[in-house]
């Protein structure tokens, strides 16, 4: 009996890849008024614990677009893969024009909702920018193949910690300058109040002229805020 057990009884569906181990939180990004700005730390949490802290979670996409991810991080790079293998076709074409950010945020969505109909989902929420032919491009899609675009997007604890700072700050004249200090802004906040930020940020950036990722380098910080001193006081219960 136990000799026919594996041909009389299916395998068990395959579960490692149904639930996020090493995971990054929120990114951030903006139209400025010259390209897309993005941010987002260098942490990588396995569980609770804040296990990697150079984890580079932005990426450029071809020649016009640049990609953010929070989430699981052997799912991101499962994407890069197939984004490696979308750009490298499309280039085999030479046909003198390239994917542009437009193209490449549809392409995510249609890969992010086929996976969540399998079941078997990419654990990530992604953000797309770019520029091409003078037209700023910025989206987001989630792991179930929600997707939009805006001005502003936020993944994560940002949804909820930084999406108010850009509803109320950003305009579509912002400087670059202006631009990077509202999304450190954005990031310092995320910092004191996300326990899976680490205090290790790239910065990118991307114009009709390229894409340039800043080298990691952290925020000043202050913690000495009578909140964060006595955070239990005028609380009630038992904590």
């Amino acid at each position: 009996m136990s000799a026919n057990h594996g041909l009389l009884c299916p395998e068990a569906p395959i579960q490692r890849t149904q639930y996020p181990y090493v995971t990054g939180t929120s990114v951030v990004a903006i139209k400025y008024k010259d390209g897309i700005l993005m941010v987002s730390d260098l942490g990588g949490s396995y569980g609770s614990t804040l296990r990697y802290k150079s984890v580079e979670r932005i990426k450029a996409i071809g020649k016009h677009s640049l990609l953010g991810a929070s989430g699981e991080i052997s799912d991101f790079q499962e994407l890069l893969r197939n984004l490696d293998e979308l750009i490298l076709y499309d280039n085999m074409w030479d046909d003198g024009n390239a994917l542009g950010p437009k193209e490449i945020h549809s392409y995510l969505t249609r890969v992010m909702y086929n996976r969540r109909n399998k079941f078997n989902p990419l654990w990530n929420s992604l953000v797309l920018g770019g520029v091409k032919n003078g037209q700023k491009y910025l989206g987001t899609v989630n792991m179930i193949g929600v997707t939009f675009e805006d001005d502003h997007v936020t993944t994560g604890f940002g949804n909820h910690l930084a999406r108010p700072i850009l509803r109320d700050e950003w305009h579509e004249n912002l400087t670059f300058e202006e631009g990077v200090k509202l999304l450190e802004k954005c990031m310092r906040v995320l910092l004191y109040r996300d326990r899976s930020a680490v205090n290790k940020l790239q910065i990118a950036k991307i114009t009709e002229e390229g894409v340039t990722i800043s080298q990691p380098y952290s925020l000043k910080t202050f913690w000495n805020y009578s909140a964060f001193e006595n955070p239990t006081s005028g609380a009630e219960g038992s904590w």
